[in-house]
């Protein structure tokens, strides 16, 4: 039996061990601990009773051995500083409220706002909704065409949810040096989820997200693979997003990991709320891993206004500046495929065309020169044109009017014009949908056809000849004839060559080609039929250069008039001297004014 004092037989086992283990060690290193005697041996025996002498060695490679640990630290800080420097995220913060934006700014897309308002109810209420067991949205993919206000939409967003905003642009993560990239993503994540924790969440804006998140199906081995990521190429930024974007739970902060490294914090780590919104033109190129659900959840097209939205978005604006009474359903209809953001542009440069005209308010005609300016570009006139070739081209656009008057229900001509604008165009005549149309019948079609080709047209007839300027034309008419036959099936065969992507056989250019004749002779005789409206408009062109959608609308409604009356009307000229017709307009256009031709360029 054994007694109080005696020590359990367990205890005993783990000493015996312990002693074992210890001089079972010393067993195994003898040979180091012979060579570690044998140095302080030396050391007390030789370098010991001489120390004076070999003092100034041994201060000698202490010296050496600092400016070696030196010459390592400072390249060791030198290259972290580099990485530093290079890896730093060019990204513009912006605390909540800091934009000055909100909801109430954004105009012309109620249900894009809707979709946007309930990602703001999820931010504001994120402890109610995870108590539910819902998880918040983590990102957003914007798509739409540019100018549409992906970007301003994202401010509105962090404005009302009272986040942070942080504004990225994908290409500047891209940097030459293998492995910074990746770094420029892992920083700004990062700085993300700390202003989170402070904040609640925050939202990260990645402009241009294609940029960086293209798919990688594909991708080989060559330059872009091998050498790639060295030059600023490779998947690895792409890898390291869609990792940041849906990260494992894990310990950011210093503090956090020593706590739970001490057994101070266990349980789940509570990963931020960064809410990572991407913005692009081009989503079918994006990777797929990026558009799985946990990374961009939701996409949001942001697509043009409507009329109603154009309506709203310039009345918006108008509120902004200093102007007169403005027909806001006219300017709405009269922007039709405009952006936002060209609303916008379009309504400043006519504030800075009234500002330089002398008038303190902006006027229509501010707005309509501001927005030819920004649809059509600056103004170029050559001045010296030979009056053959000014005549040969008002004749030219004049067929083109002519026909878009005639044929055109849906769309209306806005103007006519002979002078030179940039991209080296002689002139042109402007038509536009009285309202958005969304789909094209087949006599739309025809009528597009026979409007390219009404140029030609006017050349014979009242020109007698042919001349180059049609070359646009015809491609256009080709263009929707081959759509015509061989793509909408409206010539009787529903075989579409757009099925198995297949050229045009030469059966099909037959057809193509008789379909064009066709259409040929049907605006050459629309156009012989109003010889007087085409006469009209050509020669007024020659004097007034440029004609907007009223001042035809006049001349036409002239031309029928002494037509019933039984007046004189215009008819062919000599080829040396314009007719006067003038009288058919009551005033000079002020925006042609400064473009009439000196006596001497006649």
């Amino acid at each position: 039996m054994s007694t109080a004092t005696e020590r359990p037989k367990p205890q005993v086992d783990e000493i015996e061990r312990s002693i074992d283990s210890f001089f079972g060690g010393l067993g195994r290193a003898w040979k180091k601990l012979l060579i570690l005697a044998i140095v302080i041996g030396l050391i007390w025996f030789v370098i010991g009773p001489n120390i004076g002498s070999w003092w100034q060695y041994i201060l000698y490679g202490a010296f050496m051995l600092f400016q070696l640990l030196f010459a390592i630290l400072f390249m060791i800080v030198q290259f972290a500083a580099l990485f530093w420097f290079l890896a730093r995220g060019r990204t513009y913060w912006v605390q909540p409220g800091e934009t000055g934006v909100g909801f109430k700014d954004y105009k012309g897309n109620p249900e894009v706002l809707e979709a946007a308002s309930r990602v703001v109810t999820l931010l504001k209420g994120v402890k109610e909704f995870k108590q539910m067991g819902g998880q918040v949205t983590r990102g957003i993919l914007l798509v739409g065409p540019p100018g549409t206000g992906k970007s301003y939409l994202a401010q509105c967003i962090s404005t009302e949810a009272g986040v942070p905003f942080g504004y990225a642009s994908a290409p500047s993560f891209q940097n030459m040096f293998f492995g910074v990239s990746n770094l420029t993503v892992m920083m700004l994540y990062r700085k993300a989820r700390n202003l989170a924790r402070k904040h609640g969440a925050c939202i990260l804006f990645i402009d241009e997200i294609d940029a960086i998140g293209m798919s990688r199906m594909g991708s080989g081995p060559g330059f872009g693979g091998a050498l790639g990521g060295f030059f600023g190429g490779g998947t690895g930024l792409l890898n390291e997003l869609l990792l940041q974007m849906d990260p494992p739970p894990h310990e950011d902060s210093w503090f956090a990991k020593l706590k739970r490294s001490l057994g101070l914090k266990k349980g789940a780590s509570e990963r931020p709320l960064v809410l990572t919104i991407g913005a692009t033109n081009i989503a079918q190129t994006l990777d797929p891993a990026l558009l799985r659900p946990g990374r961009f959840d939701r996409k949001i097209f942001v697509d043009y206004p409507d009329y109603d939205g154009r309506k709203e978005i310039i009345k918006y604006y108008l509120d902004k500046v200093a102007h007169e009474e403005m027909d806001l359903d006219r300017l709405a209809s009269e922007t039709i495929g405009q952006s936002p953001a060209a609303i916008k542009f379009i309504i400043n440069e006519a504030v800075i065309n009234a500002h330089f005209n002398g008038r303190a308010k902006i006027s229509y005609e501010d707005f309509a020169v501001a927005l030819d300016n920004h649809e059509v570009g600056l103004r170029h006139p050559i001045r010296n044109m030979l009056m053959e070739e000014k005549r040969a081209l008002a004749y030219h656009e004049a067929g083109h009017a002519v026909a878009m008057l005639k044929l055109y229900k849906r769309m209306r001509v806005t103007r006519v014009t002979i002078i030179r604008h940039e991209g080296g165009v002689l002139g042109f005549a402007m038509p536009k949908p009285v309202q958005e149309t969304y789909t094209t019948d087949r006599n739309e079609l025809l009528a597009h056809i026979q409007v390219a080709l009404a140029a030609r047209a006017s050349e014979e007839l009242f020109l007698g000849t042919q001349l180059s300027g049609v070359f646009a034309d015809l491609q256009q008419a080709t263009r929707a004839a081959a759509a015509y036959i061989g793509y909408l099936g409206m010539n009787g065969s529903l075989y579409s060559t757009a099925a198995f992507g297949e050229g045009i056989d030469p059966g099909m250019k037959r057809e193509i080609d008789k379909l064009l004749r066709e259409q040929f002779l049907k605006v050459k005789s629309l156009l012989n039929a109003n010889r007087e409206l085409v006469v009209a408009i050509a020669e007024t062109l020659l004097q007034r250069l440029e004609l907007n959608g009223d001042d035809l609308l006049r001349i036409e409604q002239e031309v029928e008039r002494r037509k019933l009356q039984g007046e004189e009307l215009p008819s062919l000229p000599e080829m040396d001297a314009p007719v006067s017709v003038l009288e058919l307009l009551p005033t000079e256009s002020a925006s042609t004014a400064a473009y009439q031709d000196t006596p001497n360029d006649q």
